[in-house]
């Protein structure tokens, strides 16, 4: 049996990570960019998420 380990974020830990503030997070997410999840009313963010938003903007850049 394999096992997956996937890392979920805080807001505020995403936010730190991207260097980005709450509302623009929050922005993010409204527009679909950043994927989230919510976890019993708490939303959480996938450190994928965060990854492949970064990497799009890379790629958005070049």
């Amino acid at each position: 049996m394999t096992t997956t380990h996937i890392e979920l974020l805080t807001v505020p830990e995403a936010m730190a990570l991207l260097r980005l503030g709450r509302s623009k997070v929050y922005d993010l997410i409204r527009s679909r960019r950043l994927a989230s999840i919510k976890v019993d009313g708490a939303r959480r963010i996938p450190a994928d998420a965060v990854r492949t938003f970064i990497l799009d903007l890379i790629e958005e850049a070049a």
